[in-house]
C-alpha cells in the first residue's frame, strides 16, 4: 500500500510541476488544503474518494492515470481537445516537435541494444 501511495504522490507532483503550480494553487483549485496536497504527495496518507476526483479534474487528469499510471480514452479526448483548439501553424509545428521526439526514443531505444 505505501508503495501505491507512493506512486501516487510522485503523480500528483509531477503534473503539478509540469502545469506549473505550487502545492497552494493546486490545493485552491481543487478545493482542499494544501497539507492534503502536501500529504499526498508524500504518499503518507491515503486520499479520501472525492479529494482524488478533485485532485484529477484540478491537473486535468483521469482517475485511471492519478491511481494506476495508466492513460486512457478520457486523457486521449482531453489532450485531443487541446490539439484542436491550436491555429494550424502551430499545430504543424507540435507535430514536428512530435515526430523528432519520437525518432530520438526510436534511436535511443536501439543505442541501449
Amino acid at each position: 500500500m505505501d508503495d501505491l501511495l507512493q506512486q501516487i504522490g510522485s503523480r500528483i507532483l509531477s503534473r503539478r510541476k509540469q502545469l506549473r503550480m505550487t502545492q497552494e494553487e493546486l490545493a485552491e483549485k481543487a478545493g482542499i488544503t494544501p497539507q492534503t496536497v502536501s500529504s499526498a504527495e508524500l504518499g503518507k496518507k491515503a486520499l479520501r474518494p472525492e479529494n482524488i476526483i478533485r485532485i484529477c479534474s484540478a491537473l486535468d487528469i483521469s482517475t485511471d492515470y492519478l491511481l494506476l499510471g495508466n492513460v486512457n480514452a478520457a486523457d486521449h479526448s482531453l489532450l485531443l481537445s487541446k490539439l484542436a483548439a491550436l491555429p494550424p501553424i502551430q499545430y504543424r509545428h507540435l507535430e514536428d516537435i512530435i515526430n523528432s521526439f519520437i525518432l530520438a526514443l526510436e534511436h535511443g531505444a536501439q543505442g541501449g541494444k
